[in-house]
């Protein structure tokens, strides 16, 4: 004997049921067969909605009977040759009348009791296993037996969750298989009977649990359920894009994932036919050569992963009991959970503190009220005592749990898994482990559960590729060039360094484009055009509400309202990247804050191209300071604006036209005023010196301008206007410098604390004086580079080298 369970989804219309009928025909050529059959997609809701609306006294609930009564009718009319059709369809008729007069009664009293929710939803299994019998019978099956679940299954009367009678159950289904001789039998799933005969349910789901008691009872060869996935799942389909069908597990594993929310069987199902060590196969009716799952005993531990799945359970409240007066008194776990079982609340999670100070325990939410109104009532003395707290209750949470019989006795999965979560910002309010060491399960939001789903799938399922997040704001040359880079090296950075990097959002001072599945870099500027107008405090939100894992947030402009949302963006564990220098320029308390808030919230804040551009100056300093080194001394060439126009202006052309060409050439910021008056390079010197940890701020550093002040006043073109006019003082610090033997370069310095940013005469024997083009260039003194600094040195300057240092950092933030 075998047995098929065939759930809603592949009894839903009448090309599903050919796709049944042909499963269950290729079945009967191996054994003789018993099939389960569930209610049509959506009916048992039907039902159950029809009897709510009735009970509020709304009349709706006559159209959603109509629609269960066209279903039927329907499925019929389509599976059945017409000669055959009357007697099923007066069956529904009758049944449909039946359902009416229910819904009546229960109109008539306002209120629908559980009992008559039983005798409601059972209509819909019960039509269903006859409407399969006579389809199956029309496709050339003969010597069919369709029987009542009622007279097979005997259970308490505790209604909509019944126990079953196992003793008597196993009895009366042995003795009905032993005497009828068909090969084949149609069972309805779900329904069951009282010893007095009173309709009762198995509880939503129950179906499969059916059909398990019926292959325990024969002591059946196979039991297989097929649904419309390919089997287990390693996680949700619908929130891990990546999730794998799980080939073999343990009944254990099998029980562990149902319980925590894996939907593709019902909880109790594994119990019955893990006592007989019936194997179970799950599989997909529309993809019926797939080898589905196989759940039985013991599965080979070679070559398998650690967790064999994670699940969820949504809808979950926290409810603790906690109070000075619980300490070393003995009683209150009893007393709190013999209210729950009293008030029929299931419990999910128990986590107890060490110190007997507090009981916490997860629940079902739509019971959190009934579960504190009884609680309360039950510690009433203690509370008006004060020796406990009224019960607390935390809602909107749900459970994720790693499931794995390999997790035993293995170190460093839970931290692991906490690491996974907290780097993503993902908090924890409650956490338990089985004793069995079977699974870790974890309480969290439920607004982070698909982000905790995918970062959990990420770390201990997908050793190929980590997925990475970002939003950039800024599309200008920089942005530009960066978007490029992205593009062009996506497949290198899949293949060697298993990193899937998205663009999920871009922001200019115009459009802004938002795509959770990441955005075509071959044609954004495209997309971005037509997209939604800009609003910077919608993008930010956006990158907030979307809660996407491992997001990186890049700013490559120079715009100080941007600078302004990142401590949202950190307070979220999104990381951010700057280009721009405004944030880590600032005012010193705002600095700081923005450190410690990506320390606390276990994301990066970097700003690497805020000096010397591609350069990885800010790296080589905080390498040598974590090592253990001391700074005594910076020296640096910082503008790479400054050094192209004094290596680039020896008076035989205009000043002017060499600081056109500098931001032509896109060398300089808008306004070249802030190159040339060196509060750039102050702002990099500070920078410097705040990495040091020295307590700074731009007033501090000495800058000496090489300006005119009338050069300082009015719009760029009047500041253009105004250096022609002052070309003979230009000169004159061109002369200066060739009667010296020497070149001009704007040096940066720090020492002893103190920072200075000055135009200098550098002698031929100076580090600087061979530096060209766009180049920067910093020197570093410290204990271990005393006499001979270490120097970094490179362009530092120019869209190319300064994406790619951005580029960088967003490598960093992700490791």
């Amino acid at each position: 004997m075998q047995v098929l369970k065939f759930g809603g989804t592949s009894l839903s219309n009448a090309e599903n049921i050919h796709r049944v009928i042909a499963i269950v025909k290729q079945a009967m050529e191996k054994d003789r067969t018993a099939v389960v059959v569930s209610a049509p997609s959506n009916i048992t809701d039907l039902l159950l909605g029809a009897g709510t609306c009735a009970a509020e006294r709304n009349e709706i609930y006559k159209e959603k009977l109509t629609l269960i009564e066209q279903t039927y009718f329907g499925l019929i009319r389509e599976l059945i040759p017409v000669l055959k059709q009357s007697q099923l369809l007066s069956l529904v008729k009758k049944s449909c009348n039946e359902m009416e007069d229910i819904c009546s009664g229960i109109f008539l009293l306002g209120e629908i009791t559980p009992r008559s929710k039983d005798r409601l939803a059972a209509y819909g299994e019960w039509l269903s296993s006859h409407v399969i019998t006579e389809a199956l019978n029309a496709a050339g099956i003969e010597k069919i037996t369709c029987k009542d679940a009622r007279e097979l299954i005997t259970t308490d009367a505790a209604f909509t969750h019944a126990v079953v009678d196992f003793k008597a159950t196993n009895r009366q289904i042995q003795d009905f298989f032993s005497s009828t001789a068909s090969p084949l039998c149609v069972v309805p799933g779900f329904i069951a009977a009282d010893i007095s005969g009173v309709t009762t349910t198995l509880g939503r789901g129950g179906s499969d649990y059916t059909a398990a008691i019926i292959a325990a009872a024969l002591g059946a060869v196979s039991l297989e359920i097929w649904t419309d996935v390919n089997g287990m799942m390693t996680a949700n389909p619908m929130l891990v894009s990546n999730a794998q069908t799980i080939s073999r597990i343990s009944y254990q594993e099998a029980m562990e994932l149902s319980h925590f929310g894996a939907k593709v069987i019902y909880p109790p199902t594994i119990q019955p036919v893990m006592n007989k060590r019936i194997p179970v196969w799950v599989k997909n009716t529309f993809a019926p050569l797939e080898e589905g799952t196989l759940i039985k005993s013991s599965v080979a531990q070679k070559n398998r992963n650690t967790i064999t799945g994670l699940s969820c359970v949504n809808n979950v409240a926290l409810i603790s009991l906690e109070g000075s007066g619980m300490i070393g008194v003995p009683g209150f776990s009893k007393r709190l959970f013999e209210v729950l079982s009293d008030e029929k609340i299931n419990v999910i999670l128990i986590t107890q503190s060490s110190s007997e100070h507090a009981i916490c325990v997860a629940i079902d939410a739509a019971m959190v009220d009934q579960a504190k109104l009884a609680i309360d009532s039950t510690f009433a003395n203690e509370i008006a005592l004060k020796k406990v707290k009224p019960l607390q209750v935390e809602r909107a949470l749900s459970i994720i749990a790693l499931v794995g019989d390999n997790m035993r006795n293995l170190p460093g999965i839970s931290g692991r898994m906490f690491s996974a979560m907290g780097k993503n910002g993902i908090n924890i309010r409650a956490i338990a482990q089985g004793a069995s060491e079977k699974n870790i399960s974890a309480v969290i939001s439920v607004a982070d559960v698909q982000k905790a789903a995918n970062v959990l799938h990420e770390e201990f399922f997908e050793t190929v590729h980590k997925q990475v997040n970002l939003f950039i704001v800024g599309t200008g040359n920089v942005g530009f060039k960066l978007l490029g880079q992205f593009e062009q090296q996506r497949h290198f950075l899949q293949q060697r360094l298993r990193l899937n990097l998205r663009v999920v959002g871009i922001c200019n001072s115009r459009k802004m484009l938002i795509d959770s599945k990441g955005i075509n870099l071959e044609k954004w500027e495209e997309y971005l055009n037509v997209a939604t107008t800009a609003k910077l405090e919608d993008f930010v939100k956006n990158a907030i509400e979307k809660n996407l894992r491992n997001a990186v947030f890049v700013d490559v402009t120079a715009n100080g309202k941007v600078a302004d949302v990142y401590s949202q963006l950190l307070q979220k564990s999104i990381s951010v990247v700057a280009c721009n220098k405004i944030a880590a320029s600032s005012a010193y308390p705002v600095y700081k804050e923005l450190k410690h808030l990506a320390g606390k919230y276990n994301c990066r804040f970097l700003f690497e191209t805020n000096v010397g551009a591609g350069l990885p100056v800010i790296a080589t300093l905080n390498d040598l300071i974590n090592s253990g080194d001391r700074i005594h001394r910076i020296e640096a060439v910082l503008s790479g604006t400054l050094n192209f126009v004094f290596n680039h202006y020896d008076g035989s052309r205009k000043f002017s036209e060499v600081v056109r060409q500098a931001q032509e050439e896109g060398y300089t910021e808008p306004d070249p005023r802030l190159d040339l008056n060196g509060t750039d390079v102050a702002r990099k010197i500070m920078i410097l010196a705040r990495e040091t940890g020295k307590k700074i701020e731009l007033k501090d550093v000495d800058n000496q301008s090489f300006l005119p002040e009338s050069c300082m006043k009015g719009s760029v073109a009047d500041f253009y206007n105004e250096i022609a006019r002052e070309e003979n003082h230009f000169k004159q610090l061109v002369k200066e410098a060739n009667e010296a033997g020497c070149k001009l370069k704007f040096v940066a310095s720090y020492t002893k604390g103190k920072a200075s940013v000055r135009l200098q005469h550098i002698d031929p024997n100076h580090d600087f004086y061979h530096l060209y083009g766009k180049d920067n260039v910093v020197l570093f003194y410290t204990d271990r580079y005393k006499e001979q600094p270490l120097v970094v040195k490179g362009a530092g300057a120019g869209a190319e080298v300064t994406a790619s240092g951005v580029f960088a950092d967003i490598m960093r933030a992700v490791e």
